[in-house]
């Protein structure tokens, strides 16, 4: 594979970044929700809040850079792509936080954590490839290892809800349902970001 040379414009490459940063610290305070009683969530909640809200003022921070910027690290609907499943990711994250506050949920299924987990995961991968975009050639391994970790959350969502079918009654169910369905849809979220780099090391190959 070739290497790409870029012109020194990392301004964008750092705000893609920072927008995979937001999903390290929201994954943080999602476990952190998850291990309070109801009456707890209210100020957790409102930072997961906060989290979304940053993720949105980098979102279109990003775009204002690809509009002023006469030069830019990678072509601008792949910067645009990228920075869009991020922050949809965040605002799932944000989804799954308030979902649970609002349905007073506590004691969740450990298959929460498990994913929880995997999001991290996939975040902090996700930090430290942002700011590499620069060099293609060290980012297979990255794309390799996040659709294996998406395909470790499908797992880990179907055994999830088979469990819930089991144990719970409907309205019960439904609402640990729609947590459940927020995460998994995270971790996809990352795995688009991941095939999005994907995309880009093969047009550059």
């Amino acid at each position: 594979m070739k290497l790409r040379l870029f012109p020194q414009e990392p301004a964008g490459l750092i705000l893609l970044s920072q927008l995979a940063q937001q999903i390290v610290l929201a994954s943080a305070t999602m476990a952190e929700i998850l291990g309070v009683s109801a009456e707890d969530h209210g100020k957790l909640v409102e930072d997961m809040h906060n989290h979304e809200a940053k993720s949105a003022e980098l979102h279109f921070a990003l775009l204002t850079h690809m509009r002023t910027s006469f030069v830019n690290p990678l072509p601008r609907e792949d910067m645009y792509a990228l920075s869009r499943y991020l922050n949809e990711a965040m605002e799932k994250m944000d989804a799954a936080a308030e979902l649970v506050g609002l349905y007073k949920l506590e004691r969740l299924s450990k298959r929460a954590a498990d994913q929880l987990e995997i999001i991290s995961r996939q975040a902090e991968l996700t930090v430290d490839a942002m700011g590499r975009l620069n060099n293609l050639d060290d980012l297979e391994d990255y794309w390799i290892e996040i659709l294996r970790l998406a395909k470790r959350a499908e797992r880990t969502h179907r055994v999830w809800v088979a469990d819930m079918i089991a144990d719970m009654k409907w309205a019960q169910y439904s609402r640990h349902r729609d947590i459940a369905n927020q995460l998994v849809e995270v971790t996809k979220d990352m795995r688009r970001i991941a095939t999005q780099v994907g995309s880009i090391i093969v047009k550059e190959s």
